[in-house]
């Protein structure tokens, strides 16, 4: 940092910069900073900078007096003029609403300081009017997107560090040249009196009369806010687990600090009334350190790529365990509820997104040396995620092939599962068992619908507990399908068929009649849920009547294949139909599956490594080894059961 070494000349150089009038450099300056640049308020980095001293003065008023005496007249003569400055700028800005409380507020600023009023009384009269500034010529004083602490920790050893030291005590190697010292960032009586805004525009604009420049043109706004959110952290970094904790516990402290804008402007001394100081203390430096622990504004997929880089911060700093929850938050929370949207824009992207993301996952829970390459990959997705969607809305043929293909996607399945059972009852001559199926699959439906009002209006399911839901029960109903396959197949060969419905059929039945109707409920609950989520949400963005088109065209496609399977079933004779049943069934338990892996990478139980595979989600085929192996574990008991029904057969 380039500093001034001559702290009068420095003071000097302040009177001619911000007193307005001042003939110095008068003809080499722009308009004075209190000139507006409109009719009705000041230039924004003129009211910045009048924060600024505000805010300086507040923070150091306690060096210049002590319980009434002067202890640095200097410090004192600086103070003095700071408030001075702030009341003669305000008596030259346009004139509004606020101005003649403002004038109030600054001319009582400096009866207290010109009668060397308490520390507590001049600091808080300093933040107050710097707080009504604010509201009455409202500036930027929020980052517009989380902090990066980990790209702020590596700002402050490249900038920082040869000043205020390796941990913030101002004992860096250049220290000892600087007149005054640098700043003790972790003196907490100091930081107490000091908001991450402070930090911000200190590093913006620099400091007046020390070897702190400004960074306004060499760092982005983005970098700035990383680097005072670090900076802020470093005095409370060793409660920042105790704060944590209380973060949880104090609902006070969650109304308080709701956002970025109020957690940047909030200072210990502000907060400990209500929090008590300890707790003011703790909970600000676990927040400033996890800004992103905040609850966020933001959805959808820019939810998704905040959470991301919180993400690769965690780990950046060594966290993976964090880092692996932020990770699958972005996905659960940002990128799941779009899913829909982007599905019926760009099926393609959508799916590439699920895999980068549940790469990344991986990558982070196996600290590998890929894990940044998977999050750029990721992000990238992401932000091409976001320019298709903020395209507008859906068009009408998006629409309608959308809906359309939704159902016949999500229905397909269930609906296999319930022909074969329909159509293996007939043919068994059992016409009283079907009743349990359609009670199986008409419950299931109403399940459905239920469990999404209750989802909407009463108590909310996390996306993690849709995709273990979807998946634990794909690998149930894969499992059920697999014996049933296995079951039907070696009833069909070697005219075992004819002996076992001669014989036992009957009773198997009327003690397997709750196994149907358990097997068809749960075939077709596990897609009536999420299929009634991605209605909802494309019916938000419309346009609704194509929407309503396309659900009905597929509802008209899935009657029509079931009564194609019906009426082809009762044609065929019985040994043909236990052979061509326990293969439909069969091919059902890979594709479940599949399906069901997926969803438990969704939600995090499983890891992802990329497999090149095609994807195929009509089939369960997904590019992940995971899903492949489990399928081929599948396929071959499969082939073995089949193969051992054969050799079984009298020859």
């Amino acid at each position: 940092m380039i500093g001034i070494r001559n702290k009068w000349a420095a003071r000097l150089l302040l009177a001619c910069l911000l007193i307005p009038g001042s003939a110095v450099l008068a003809q080499a300056l722009p308009p004075p900073p209190g000139t507006a640049t409109t009719a009705g308020a000041p230039a924004p980095a003129t009211v910045d900078q009048t924060w600024q001293m505000l805010d300086y003065l507040a923070t150091d008023y306690a060096g210049a007096v002590h319980d009434g005496r002067v202890v640095s007249a200097s410090e004192y003569a600086e103070m003095r003029e700071f408030a001075g400055t702030v009341r003669q700028r305000l008596a030259q800005w346009p004139p509004g609403p606020a101005m003649p409380s403002l004038q109030a507020q600054a001319a009582r600023l400096v009866h207290l300081i010109d009668n060397r009023a308490g520390t507590g009384v001049v600091a808080h009269q300093a933040h107050a009017l710097a707080d009504a500034l604010l509201a009455a010529y409202p500036v930027p004083t929020a980052p517009t997107r989380t902090p990066d602490l980990a790209r702020g920790a590596v700002l402050y050893r490249q900038t920082c560090a040869a000043c205020h030291g390796a941990r913030g005590q101002g004992d860096g190697p250049a220290a000892a040249a600087l007149e005054p010292p640098p700043i003790d960032f972790t003196d907490r009586a100091r930081a107490d009196q000091r908001s991450v805004l402070s930090l911000f525009e200190a590093i913006s604009q620099g400091v007046k009369g020390t070897a702190m420049a400004g960074y306004a043109d060499r760092l982005p706004a983005d970098d700035r806010w990383s680097l005072a959110y670090y900076v802020g952290s470093l005095a409370y970094a060793h409660q920042a687990g105790e704060g944590a904790e209380a973060w949880k516990d104090n609902a006070a402290a969650r109304a308080r600090l709701d956002s970025l804008e109020t957690l940047s402007r909030a200072r210990v001394e502000q907060l400990a009334p209500a929090l008590g100081e300890r707790q003011a203390r703790a909970i600000l430096g676990y927040l400033r350190a996890y800004p992103h622990a905040l609850p966020s504004t933001v959805s959808g997929l820019a939810l998704a790529r905040e959470k991301l880089a919180a993400s690769l911060a965690a780990w950046h700093r060594g966290e993976p365990d964090e880092a692996g929850r932020l990770a699958l938050s972005a996905y659960l929370d940002g990128v799941e509820p779009v899913e829909p949207q982007l599905d019926a824009r760009d099926a393609a992207l959508r799916a590439q997104l699920e895999t980068a993301m549940g790469a990344y996952r991986t990558a982070v829970a196996g600290g590998g040396a890929d894990v940044i390459a998977r999050e750029r990959a990721a992000d990238e997705l992401l932000q091409r995620g976001q320019a298709l969607l903020a395209g507008g809305s859906a068009g009408v043929a998006s629409a309608f092939i959308g809906a359309w293909t939704i159902l016949v996607r999500e229905g397909l399945e269930a609906l296999l599962v319930v022909v074969a059972l329909l159509a293996f009852l007939r043919k068994a001559e059992r016409p009283a068992m079907l009743r349990y199926v359609h009670a199986g699959w008409s419950l299931a439906l109403l399940a459905g619908l239920a469990t999404w009002a209750v989802a909407s209006y009463a108590v909310a399911i996390s996306g993690a507990g849709r995709e273990l839901t979807e998946g634990l029960s794909s690998l149930f109903a894969a499992v059920v399908l697999l014996c049933v396959g296995l079951w039907m197949h070696r009833k069909s060969v070697g005219g075992r068929w004819q002996a076992y419905l001669k014989a036992k059929m009957a009773a198997t039945l009327d003690r397997s009649a709750w196994f149907l109707f358990g097997l068809a409920f749960l075939s077709v609950y596990r897609e009536v849920f999420e299929t009634i989520l991605f209605y909802v949400a494309m019916w938000n963005e419309g346009p609704r009547p194509w929407l309503l088109g396309g659900i009905g065209a597929g509802a008209a496609t899935l009657a029509v294949i079931a009564w194609v399977l019906l009426r082809t079933s009762r044609r065929l004779p019985l040994g043909k139909f236990f052979s061509a049943s326990s293969a439909l069934i069969a091919v059902l338990a890979v594709v479940l599956t599949g399906k069901g892996i997926a969803a438990l990478q969704e939600a995090g139980w499983i890891g992802v490594h990329v497999a090149p595979l095609p994807r195929i989600e009509l089939l369960g085929i997904y590019p992940t080894w995971q899903s492949f192996t489990a399928q081929a574990i599948v396929a071959l008991v499969l082939a073995a059961g089949y193969g051992l029904n054969l050799r079984r057969v009298p020859g």
